[in-house]
């Protein structure tokens, strides 16, 4: 082999594993199931060093925290599936490739769907490591210290164990952020766009999880009589949160990089998006194809609704292709009686649907 040769082929490895290592996200915690520490080995190799996606910030926030990483990866898994459920009927469905970049290529581009996922990611972290500390699961926090509020009625007792959604939010800041915050690009450039397209969607995410906790109260007194309430702040149901993404997903702001080096609007008619609200800073594909260059998966062989006139009906989600038709058996639980005392029996019942997938 010529020199010349030697030398392209070592730029091609390079550039591959630069590629590869970029791909890497610490989302891929909710593909690999972590140890806890009550299970780690005398003398094994450390648990931070096996896990795959990590930062090298992030691995230092590992050593540091090992504990964590466990409901770091639970907060991606539910992360994971509360983006399939509010994807289900688009063509993007969120669907995971892989157990390394878990989505693929196509969180290269800059796009709404991009936003959302890290957007609701962030939120996962912050949701499973404020729970983990109202449980006693972590030794670097507990129950909430919240102060009062001011409109909680006078005799009501502010108490109880909340979830710590102040430690959850620091927390998932310093891990989530930690990838964008070690990289230093050019001023001005795009690779810095998306760092802060990042960083932003990250924000409004775990801001989603801070501002839907709400007070939850306990009556006390003789036979449930409520003379007495115990109150104490408590998370949202994480589908609230996905839900109010997901409105942030549909109004987000379309950016571009600015000479100083800050996200601008595209366009200055839009009001300029706040802490809350999600950006983005590329078109998103139309993901009809299988396209190996963005990613995008296709929606050949998926579900649609023949009737529907939205984003999961058959003329939307096959892209003008056309969709082929084929009955399947449904078996559902009906006719059921309640019989004293005490238990409810159903009888079987089949039926047979017509279904539609996309050619």
């Amino acid at each position: 082999m010529t020199g010349t040769s030697l030398l392209l082929t070592l730029a091609l490895l390079c550039s591959c594993t630069q590629l590869l290592a970029d791909a890497n996200s610490w989302w891929s915690l909710a593909m690999n199931p972590v140890q806890r520490p009550e299970m780690y080995i005398i003398g094994a190799q450390p648990v931070c060093s096996q896990l795959p996606g990590l930062s090298p910030g992030q691995r230092k926030l590992c050593q540091l925290y090992q504990e964590h990483m466990v409901y770091i990866g639970e907060g991606a898994k539910n992360a994971i599936k509360e983006c399939q459920y509010q994807f289900r009927q688009r063509r993007w469905n969120c669907s995971t490739v892989d157990n390394v970049s878990v989505f693929g290529r196509v969180m290269k581009i800059g796009s709404r769907e991009t936003a959302f996922t890290y957007a609701v990611s962030a939120a996962g972290v912050v949701n499973a490591i404020s729970r983990a500390c109202r449980e006693g699961e972590l030794s670097t926090c507990g129950c909430s210290r919240t102060a009062r509020p001011k409109d909680l009625p006078r005799d009501w007792l502010w108490g109880g164990c909340g979830d710590n959604v102040e430690y959850g939010y620091r927390f998932a800041k310093e891990f989530v952020d930690a990838r964008e915050r070690e990289k230093n690009y050019a001023k001005g450039s795009e690779e810095q766009a998306r760092t802060l397209m990042n960083l932003q969607n990250n924000e409004a995410g775990r801001r989603a999880v801070y501002k839907l906790a709400d007070v939850a109260c306990k009556c006390h007194g003789v036979s449930g009589s409520c003379s007495l309430k115990t109150c104490w702040l408590q998370l949202a149901d994480f589908r609230k949160v996905g839900d109010l993404l997901k409105e942030k997903y549909d109004s987000a702001a379309a950016m571009r990089i600015s000479r100083k080096g800050k996200l601008e609007l595209v366009n200055n008619r839009f009001n300029s998006p706040t802490q809350e609200d999600l950006v983005y800073i590329d078109p998103s594909p139309d993901y009809c194809l299988r396209n190996e260059t963005t990613g995008s998966l296709g929606t050949q062989g998926r579900l649609c609704n023949k009737t529907s006139e939205g984003m999961d009906g058959c003329e939307l989600m096959c892209c003008g292709r056309g969709y082929d038709q084929f009955k399947s058996i449904q078996v559902e639980r009906c006719h059921c009686k309640f019989h004293w005392c005490c238990f409810v029996k159903c009888k079987k019942c089949t039926e047979i649907v017509d279904q539609y997938v996309c050619k």
